[in-house]
This record gives structure tokens, sequence and C-alpha cells, in this order.
């Protein structure tokens, strides 16, 4: 807008003339001449035309969409640039079982667990000759050198193909490769046809059994040894941790203002702290140039989990200054990738969700305006139900107990030794002293899920049934499944480095958010809930790769702005 000319300062000696001449001077000339017409808005940036190089999916493990709304103001480097693109604040991972293992399985299969075949981090096969009964969830059981504790890594359970194997199916030239400090959030998001995959085992990063190491895992391993031998001081806390910066008693010991010290030599210390991710980091950029990814027209993907968030979580939970600190080392980190992608010229699309969310320690909820927070009952784990219900048929078995499960995930197994007559009476008993406990909110049988449709659209509106649906799998889910009422945090007590979880089918443990950005997208927000299985169709989207109907259990987002849809390659 133009100035009047005619109001001119009086006197610059007096405060008051120097208002008034602030005043004058943004006085409107309106009497000289009209205001010119507001400029048009600026025509939004064209969308990306080409489809990306290269696909990189990021999990944070355990990030709730709780954690990154308490935060996101405060975030800077990565994650800031990824609040740039399409943001939905409300993603879900819609099932009940809301563990690393199925959560990160919906990531880039875009199916639930349900169809995937990943009801949990962990499920029993009474029949098994293993004597726990137990399997994991990224094992290959059947390598005589495996076991429930020290598993031979394989994705031999995972039922339903990756968006790499999708990739690498049309075309053989695409490269499939993750890395994470969790084998199973590898196995989960690469799938059945990785090219390169690295967790963190021992003092450094492995890969499969039949794989070697290649160059950039050694040098990684030589330089994270360093590290470690080397130490490190307090990490620094931001300014804006001082609120959570506070101690509660968890009876014994305290939680709330740990600072991860690195002791010379300690990797378990090391592997327990916001280092890991950065760890993590340096991996995925060596495998960048090792491999090399995006550097042809054939899209690849790079799948990068980071663990850290889960570790602090666990525990620390989420409301103190391990978590800000975390939040504040994670901003940086995926910062550090980023600009890793950068440096190297590289089309590139980001996709950064969760495989869970997680609730706080419940000591320190109860401080913070949750009374009703609580520990699991000790009545409700697999050894007292399994005693309190052959007191009450009068019914057991000469091998092992009389049932497996409850807890963590809800899933509980019946003794492989019982007979038909015997499996019916005692699954009547079991639901019946389940519906009694006061912090259980719903018991379903293996034979009422079986009957029950997932149903799509809306998470946040499933009923409780629909969410344990969403991750039954008849082959491999318990007989019975309770479900625990709002915070009640599975472990019947704290102990030093575990005092929170998650594994609950509330909104605290299945709300994620979902970030996609690309170079020249026009920001969005939307607010609408959406799941994580959208996001492998929204990605083959992106690449132009097109699948038959009913691959996916999810949907194809619009993530670019304006008329330009991203979905209609």
């Amino acid at each position: 807008m133009r100035l009047s000319r005619t109001c001119t300062p009086l006197s610059s000696l007096a405060l008051a003339a120097a208002l008034t001449a602030a005043l004058c001077a943004a006085t409107p000339a309106v009497a000289q001449q009209a205001a010119p017409a507001a400029p048009a808005a600026p025509a939004p940036a064209p969308a990306p035309q080409a489809p990306p190089r290269l696909i990189v999916a990021i999990s944070v493990d355990q990030f709730s969409a709780d954690l990154f709304q308490q935060y996101r103001e405060r975030y800077s480097k990565g994650l800031s640039r990824l609040l740039q693109g399409a943001v939905f604040p409300s993603g879900f991972q819609s099932h009940a079982a809301t563990e690393t293992c199925p959560g990160h399985s919906t990531l880039l299969t875009g199916v639930h667990p349900s169809r995937t075949g990943i009801i949990a981090n962990n499920w029993f096969v009474p029949g098994i000759a293993r004597a726990d009964k137990q399997v994991y969830c990224s094992e290959d059981e059947s390598n005589p050198k495996s076991n429930s504790e020290d598993s031979v890594i394989s994705p031999a359970h995972l039922k339903a193909p990756t968006l790499g194997d999708l990739l690498k199916k049309n075309n053989p030239a695409s490269l499939n490769v993750a890395v994470s400090a969790k084998d199973r959030a590898v196995v989960m998001m690469s799938g059945h046809t990785a090219d390169a995959a690295y967790w963190i085992k021992g003092k450094g990063f492995v890969t499969f059994e039949d794989r070697k190491l290649s160059p950039a895992a050694l040098a990684e391993n030589e330089a994270l040894a360093k590290t470690v031998a080397a130490g490190a001081g307090d990490l620094p806390v931001p300014g804006w941790c001082g609120a959570v910066d506070r101690p509660t008693d968890m009876g014994g010991f305290t939680i709330g203002t740990y600072r991860f010290p690195l002791k010379a030599g300690d990797m378990k210390g090391f592997a327990n702290s916001p280092r890991l991710d950065q760890a993590t980091t340096d991996m995925a950029v060596r495998l960048l140039d090792e491999m090399p990814l995006g550097q042809d027209d054939v899209p690849d993907v790079l799948s990068v989990s980071y663990s850290a968030t889960d570790k602090v979580g666990h525990a620390y939970g989420t409301e103190g200054v391990e978590m800000c600190i975390q939040m504040n080392v994670l901003d940086q980190t995926v910062g550090t990738l980023l600009d890793a992608l950068d440096a190297r010229g590289l089309d590139y699309v980001v996709v950064l969700s969760a495989d869970h969310g997680g609730a706080d320690a419940p000591e320190r909820m109860k401080l913070q305006g949750v009374p009703e927070a609580s520990r699991l009952d000790p009545a409700l784990t697999a050894e007292a139900l399994s005693a309190s219900v052959a007191q009450a048929t009068r019914i057991t078995v000469k091998d092992g107990p009389l049932l497996y499960g409850a807890g963590g995930s809800g899933d509980i197994w019946l003794n492989a030794g019982l007979t038909p007559a015997q499996r019916k009476k005692v699954i009547a008993e079991l639901v019946a002293e389940l519906k009694a406990n006061p912090q259980i909110s719903g018991v379903y049988t293996a034979d009422e899920l079986k009957t029950v449709k997932v149903p799509s659209g809306q998470p946040q509106d499933w009923t409780e049934i629909e969410r344990v649906a969403a991750s039954f799998d008849p082959e491999r889910s318990g007989e019975v499944l309770m479900m625990t009422r709002r915070a009640v945090v599975p472990g019947t007590r704290p102990q030093p480095g575990y005092t929170a979880t998650h594994g609950s089918p509330w909104d605290y443990d299945r709300r994620v958010p979902m970030l996609f950005w690309r170079k020249g997208m026009v920001r969005m927000e939307q607010a609408q809930p959406v799941e994580t299985v959208d996001i492998a169709p929204t990605l083959a989207g992106l690449v132009g790769l097109s699948e038959p109907a009913g691959t996916w259990d999810g949907r194809c987002l619009d993530i670019y702005a304006g008329e330009s849809d991203s979905c209609s390659r």
C-alpha cells in the first residue's frame, strides 16, 4: 500500500514525537490515491512429474501420534523438513496387537497382520518340539540352530509381499535394502527379496546366516567399535526439555532425569541410548553408496527403522527428560540421512511413520491426571490363569502348563495334550474368569473371530472385536484373546530398564503420524484418519506400480496438494 508523504516528524527530542513519526509513516494515503488491487495469489507449484528413483521408508519404533504432537514444534532438522510435505497426524495401526513385528509388517505390505500372518513379536505353537513352545516372528524355527531366544533370522513367517518384493518382481533390477537395530524391523520392511539387510546383534551389524558382511558393514562396525570403546559424556539437554526434567519414584529407583552417559566399552549402554539411531543412519548412508541406490531409472527401496525411541520408551517412559533428549537426537539423525541423500543428488521420496505408539509408566500417569492407570493384575498371567482354570475344572496335563501366552498381546493358547472335550471346558472356564476381572475390556474366542470381517476406513471408529480381528490369524493366533482396559500397562511390576510398554487396542498405542516428503511438493496437512496400510499403495502410485485389486487392504492417498493426483499414474 502506498504511504503518505505529508506526515513528517516535528521533533526528534521527545519520545512522543518519535512515536508520532512511526504512526504517521504507516498512515495510508487514501486521500491521494486508492489502494491498488491485492496481487493475485501465486499459482501452486507444479507437482513432481517423473517417478522418484528412490523410496526411503522410515519407521520410528514407538513413535506415537501423541509424542509427535507433543514435540513437533521443537523439530528443526530432519523432522522439520518432513513437516513441509504431506502430513497425516492421525495415522492408525488399525489392529489390536500393537507390537513391533505386527506393526512393521503393515508398513510396506499394505495389509493388516491378519494377512501378513505376523500376529505378535512372539507366539506359541503348543505342538512344536521345543521346550518353551515359543516362536519368534522373524525366525526360521525349522533350522536346528534356531531357538526363541537366539533365532536364525528369516522372512519365512511373512505371508504378504512388501513393496520391495513387488518392485523386484516387476523389474529385478530394483534394489531392496533395509537397516535397523532390530532384525524384525528389517525383515518385515524388506520382505523376501532383500538385496542387503542389516541389524545389530552383539557388538555390531549382522545379516542373514547365509550371507557375508559387506565392506560397508565391516567399515561401520569398525567405526561403531571405536565409538563404544571411547565412551562419552551426557547427551545434551535442549532448554525446552526443562518441563519434563524431574524424577518419578518407581519404588526403589527413579526415572525422568537420565542423560545417557556412555561408559567406555559399554555396548549395552550404547544400544539402549539415542546413539543407536545415529549408528543406524551411518549404516544406511554407507549402503547408499555401496549398492548404489537411486542411481538409475529403476526405483529402489531403502527401509530404515529407528529403534531408540522404543528403547527409551520402555526403559524410561514417554514423559521424562530421556524421551525429550531422544526426540532431539531423532530430529538431528533424520536430518543427517536427508542431507546425505541431497548431497548425492538423488531424486527420492520419503515416508515416515511408526510400528505402534506407547504408554507412559503408569506410576507417572497417575501423577499426571490418569488415576486409573495401573499395571497388569498378576492374576492375568499365564501361570496364574493356568493354576486357577486347572483348579476350577480339575483338568491337568502331564507336560508343560495348561495355558501359554496371556499378558502382552493378549493371545492365550491351550496345551496340545488336551482332548476336544477338555479344550471346550477349559475355554469356557477361562473366558468366564477373564470376563470377571475388572481390568479386562473384552474376551474373544478364535471361533468368534473367524466370523468377523475386518472393516476398511475410519479406523478410529472400529469396535474392539474388529481391531482384534485385524491381527487375528486362525493358523497362529490363540484360542482365546483378552484385551485389557485403557491405561492398564502390560507387566505386573516395573524394573530398571523396563518401566513402560505398548500392545493395547487403544489410541495411544494405535495412532501414529504419517509424513510424506519429496522435493517440489506443496505442504499439506490432512487431519482425517488414515491407516498405515495406505502407505504401500500410496508409494506404488508414485512409481507407477499397479497391482491387482485385493493386493492391499489400504488405499492410495493423494499426497499432492492441488489439482495433481499422485495416485493417477
